[in-house]
């Protein structure tokens, strides 16, 4: 089945090196999420961190985004893409070898603040790398072959993701506390430096780049761009176009997708006492059923539409919060984590190319400025307003509620989107 997924046959020549460098690096970037990152809130809970202090590793790097996302779009626009965001990834995936030495250094309270400031200042680069990547697989991929490519690359990273979940909960299982978790981060730290490699190899397609003066472009963007003053540096003018309704339907998905980033760890091990076996063991099933979804992810795309996709499955990830509220078994995490990764397959692979679709392709980098500034304003948000809704009505409560507004995201992505 694999050599069919990952075929190459009906890609032209000179696509190949890009598409093949985009699934490892979002392979080794599957070994980074599903060990590093995939635990590190449960670290923090088991440190003793409370819902803000989760809700604060998340938001420190909304923060700096959110004052870097529009000068980070125009240095991006005044440089080679390819070679801005390899070494932004570079310079952004260093913080993560800084995560093993903490439990050498610092006690429980210490870690928990030390990765709150590490993973602030690891967003600085971060910044120019989401605002880069994006318009980077624009630029890479052309447009007739982006949803077969992003469902590979669902695909890919799912079985790097759902692999390397199940052996850190093993290894977490079998090692004394904090040993296991320093070696899934020193994993994770691999994983991250063998996906900025793979960077690298990715290059713009078109001759023609962000980076190129010569590039043409509509007068209209060439006499925004000219305007002095504040509007004009900020691109306002962005915010008058249709992508404003994109913008704000990405808005309802990403905040109702965030609310619940502080509120799963302190239910999973607060309420659902799951030990770190049981959490691989569920993000793995949860990742096998997002690449059985992935499977047919592109027919999917192209019969229905990218933006019909996501709204349908921003409304369907209402599943995951709402039957996790009513759980108190292990067996229902496991059911849960399987259903869940379906709904995920469908808006992961639909709401980028939802987004590139109407994006002018002369203008990228402004846009996905705004892009990130949307993406860190969820986060930011819903970190901080997460856990106090969770602290005043509690954790059930909470998760219900944020399923309900998953539906009303997807209804008007689908509506005004």
């Amino acid at each position: 089945m694999l050599p069919r997924i990952f075929k190459q046959s009906n890609i032209p020549q000179r696509y190949q090196s890009n598409f093949i460098h985009l699934y490892l690096d979002i392979a080794w970037f599957g070994v980074l999420s599903g060990s590093a990152i995939n635990f590190l809130n449960i670290y923090a809970t088991r440190l003793g961190a409370s819902g803000l202090q989760i809700g604060l590793i998340g938001a420190m790097a909304a923060i700096v985004n959110l004052f870097l996302a529009i000068p980070a779009g125009r240095w991006i626009e005044k440089r080679n893409i390819g070679e801005a965001v390899f070494w932004s990834s570079v310079f952004f995936r260093i913080g993560y070898l800084l995560w093993i030495p903490l439990p050498w250094l610092f006690k429980e309270q210490g870690q928990i603040w030390a990765l709150i400031i590490l993973t602030f200042f690891m967003a600085i680069p971060l910044t120019p790398l989401g605002v880069g990547f994006n318009a980077l697989f624009a630029e890479a991929v052309p447009e007739p072959y982006r949803a077969q490519v992003a469902s590979t690359r669902n695909i890919t990273f799912a079985i790097a993701y759902m692999t390397t979940s199940f052996i850190s909960g093993t290894i977490l299982k079998n090692m004394t506390f904090p040993l296991g978790y320093q070696i899934i981060f020193g994993i994770g730290a691999f994983g991250a430096a063998m996906s900025s490699l793979h960077l690298y190899f990715v290059k713009p397609l078109q001759a023609a780049s962000f980076a190129t003066p010569t590039t043409p472009q509509p007068a209209s963007i060439q006499q925004t761009i000219s305007t002095r003053g504040i509007a004009s540096r900020l691109r306002l003018d962005i915010w008058s176009s249709p992508f404003r309704n994109v913008l704000l339907a990405l808005l309802a998905f990403h905040l109702t997708h965030f609310l619940t980033n502080p509120v799963y760890p302190l239910y999973n091990v607060r309420i659902l006492r799951l030990n770190d076996e049981h959490i691989g063991i569920g993000t793995a099933f949860y990742y096998m059923t997002m690449l059985i979804g992935s499977l047919r992810f592109s027919r999917i795309a192209h019969r229905l539409g990218h933006k019909k996709v996501t709204g349908l499955g921003v409304a369907s990830m209402a599943i995951y919060p709402f039957l996790l509220a009513f759980s108190h078994e292990v067996w229902q995490y496991y059911v849960i984590s399987l259903l869940g990764g379906f709904t995920w397959a469908w808006v992961n692979g639909a709401y980028a190319n939802y987004m590139l679709e109407r994006i002018p392709p002369a203008d990228r980098p402004s846009h996905l400025a705004w892009y990130i500034m949307i993406v860190n304003t969820s986060l930011l948000v819903s970190s901080l307003i997460a856990p106090l809704i969770a602290d005043r009505i509690g954790l059930a409560a909470a998760l219900i509620l944020f399923a309900a507004l998953r539906i009303l995201a997807g209804w008007g992505i689908l509506r005004w989107g």
